[in-house]
């Protein structure tokens, strides 16, 4: 308990929040579109919902990685030897990479669907939104894959401490950090039905998470295709195509917006003229 309360721990504690923040932000994007697709007035509680599951279930999942930390990384599936393809598949490995799949195919599902959109949007609208319990349940699922790896890199920067301190400041990181995800999940919501431009900018952003999973996927089953490796994608690289895509949206929103001031101006010139 001593433990506990010292500054070490304190400033570990909040690492481990700042943490669990950071590394959630692709999450909270996820849990902010997937619950789009619940009716409006249950759009609230399907993501309290799910993120309160996720956090009892991402301290269950820290109790098994402690406990069983050398099964999910040890390999169970292997090849060798072979100029085409080589890896060695874990079950760290195939959590990611399926993660990184199912990821990519909702980001790709989702812009199909904004290209493709009904023309009595409104008839239809009832008949697109998905089971309460179902959304939930796949929110709760990518909150586990996402969190694999602000666990692991938790119980590094708390190597240092014995097992039952380690355990319980892990534990109090995870519900700070859930509960603060909570939070933000309704504001990025309302942002994004605000301003409705920005979600095909949050499903590329999402797409994007998805090649970073699976390039870390690759990594972790040590991957080879034609004899090259396959590295991950460094946080660096992901918040830098983030700002660029955010950057090349706002230019891009800017300009269409200056060239709508500008034909309206020229028609209503042309029409000025015309009544002279």
């Amino acid at each position: 308990m001593e433990q506990l309360l010292t500054i070490d721990s304190l400033f570990t504690l909040l690492m481990l929040v700042l943490l669990q923040a950071v590394l959630g932000f692709d999450n909270l994007l996820y849990i902010s579109l997937e619950s789009k697709k619940a009716p409006a007035e249950k759009q609230s509680f399907v993501r309290k919902m799910g993120v309160g599951l996720a956090i009892i279930l991402r301290i269950v999942l820290l109790f098994v990685l402690m406990s069983l930390i050398q099964f999910f990384q040890d390999p169970f599936m292997s090849l060798h030897d072979n100029n085409i393809i080589e890896f060695e598949f874990n079950v760290h490995s195939v959590i990611v990479l399926v993660g990184g799949v199912f990821i990519i195919y909702t980001a790709i599902k989702e812009i199909w669907h904004m290209m493709m959109m009904k023309e009595h949007e409104d008839i239809h609208k009832d008949e697109n939104k998905g089971s309460t319990k179902k959304i939930i349940f796949w929110i709760v699922i990518m909150n586990l894959v996402f969190s694999f790896d602000s666990i692991l890199s938790a119980m590094a920067l708390t190597s240092h401490m014995e097992y039952i301190p380690q355990l319980v400041l892990m534990s109090i990181a995870i519900v700070l950090g859930g509960v603060l995800m909570i939070v933000l999940a309704d504001k990025v919501s309302n942002f994004l039905q605000k301003n409705r431009m920005y979600e095909v900018l949050g499903l590329f952003i999402l797409f994007i998470v998805g090649i970073m999973l699976l390039s870390e996927g690759g990594h972790l089953a040590h991957l080879h295709l034609f004899n090259n490796a396959i590295t991950p994608m460094s946080k660096t690289t992901f918040y830098f195509v983030i700002v660029v895509l955010v950057i090349v949206d706002i230019v891009q929103g800017r300009y269409q917006k200056n060239l709508l001031a500008k034909q309206q101006h020229l028609e209503k010139l042309s029409e000025n003229k015309e009544e002279h």
